[in-house]
């Protein structure tokens, strides 16, 4: 049975009941209580993206992050293997480390001195006489979260009865696989991160990686920046080829270029943009052969797709957005820029151009990243008004069809991937 938002029953309804098939309750943007349970039903529950094997490149690096509202070291150890652990000592509960990345051989607690080894365990306690027959030592390691990887994309969950990670995933592993290929022939690399906060709900950041009716409209000024070629390579708004997936799970593939969506297929036919003739003049100079150089130009601006992974990591052209929720109306952004992790002879003019073009749309000088956190702004800003007003999720609702893969699958400008991420936020959320 559906039940219906009004003035009356909005703040009466349980948060299940706020989600319908084509619409969602405005409370769900404003309601702390909803957010807290999101925490935990949600961010403790199920996979969540913390880190990219390149940003942990030897043993002894560390990442510092965030599961849902709980601070992480993700460490690879002097095994290879990779480990999440609760930033928490022990002891009194200082937090272990404030430092966003670094290379370390154990962490130390700064306020009575336990120290911990990369993979979580208790090394050592100053004056250690008081504990004995108190507590025992091997116990007292930090906490750790099931930490696994698919091709070198890191997650991490508290609940160690959650799925393997490959079945969360499911049909989002071609997609992924498909996204990895933009190296050139090369494994992808982290070649930067930017981090900036916008003052909304985490969930309007996650409709926005397969939103593609806003894309002309929010980012006119950015297409009116780039060269004839560019513009002309995302003009799909009406091209019927260009789709949206739902991909089970909450997780949704939005194709922008559906000519680049799998980069190794390529009849030799589309011309390389001009404004890469530098580019490919210097990779011919040291030595790097046609067939490689068309490879890593045609890649240049990703994958044509954006793939969006719940409940926090979108796979998204060229680069990875992360997000963490910080309350119910502030969420921070991580753009993290990606290019071949290659000999420097390509690596270096490669990712040297990849980030300017990063720059140029996700940097917070460019054109698109001001553009879309004005946005949402402006979406939290307008759902504290009448919080019994639906947001819309309807559009192409009528025209969905089942792809041969069983797909739910519409247009690119459809809604298909919101009515996704929704269905399995209202399903979790309800389950407890």
């Amino acid at each position: 049975m559906t039940i219906k938002f009004t003035a009356e029953n909005i703040c009466d309804l349980e948060p299940g009941d706020l989600v319908q098939d084509d619409r969602v309750a405005g409370r769900v943007y404003t309601d702390p209580e909803i957010f807290d349970l999101e925490m935990t039903n949600i961010f403790e529950k199920t996979w969540i993206w913390v880190a990219h094997e390149s940003e942990l490149p030897r043993a002894g690096s560390f990442k510092s992050t965030y599961v849902g509202r709980n601070p992480v070291i993700v460490t690879r150890d002097r095994k290879g293997n990779f480990n999440t652990l609760v930033n928490r000592c022990r002891h009194r509960g200082a937090s272990l480390c404030e430092q966003q990345k670094g290379q370390a051989n154990g962490f130390t607690c700064p306020y009575h001195a336990w120290s911990y080894g990369l993979d979580g365990q208790l090394r050592g306690i100053p004056y250690p006489e008081g504990y004995e027959g108190v507590m025992k030592k091997e116990e007292m390691g930090l906490r750790k979260l099931r930490t696994e990887s698919y091709r070198g994309i890191i997650f991490a969950t508290f609940n160690d009865d959650a799925e393997p990670l490959e079945e969360f995933l499911g049909d989002v592993k071609l997609w992924a696989d498909r996204f990895l290929k933009q190296g050139g022939g090369y494994p992808i690399k982290v070649i930067g991160t930017h981090r900036f906060k916008y003052r909304g709900n985490w969930k309007i950041q996650l409709e926005n990686t397969t939103d593609g009716y806003h894309f002309p409209i929010v980012h006119r000024s950015w297409m009116a920046s780039v060269d004839a070629e560019t513009a002309d390579m995302l003009s799909f708004m009406t091209d019927p080829k260009s789709t949206c997936h739902d991909l089970g799970n909450g997780h949704s593939v939005m194709h922008m270029v559906p000519n680049h969506i799998d980069l190794d297929v390529d009849d030799g036919t589309e011309p390389l943009q001009a404004r890469f003739d530098s580019l490919v003049a210097e990779l011919q100079q040291a030595g790097v052969d046609n067939a490689q150089i068309r490879k890593l130009v045609r890649a240049m601006h990703g994958t044509g797709s954006n793939l969006n992974l719940f409940p926090n990591v979108g796979l998204s052209s060229a680069f990875f957005r992360v997000l963490r929720p910080i309350s119910v109306n502030e969420t921070i952004i991580e753009h993290v820029a990606i290019g071949p992790d290659a000999p420097e002879e390509i690596a270096g003019p490669v990712n040297r151009e990849r980030r300017r073009i990063h720059e140029h749309f996700q940097g917070p000088f460019g054109f698109g990243t001001p553009d879309d956190a004005e946005g949402w702004d402006r979406v939290q800003r307008g759902a504290q008004a009448s919080p019994e007003m639906p947001i819309m999720l309807n559009r192409g609702l009528n025209r969905e069809v089942k792809a041969p893969e069983g797909w739910v699958t519409s247009h690119s400008t459809d809604e298909t991937g919101m009515r996704a991420a929704y269905q399995m936020w209202k399903k979790m959320m309800s389950n407890g």
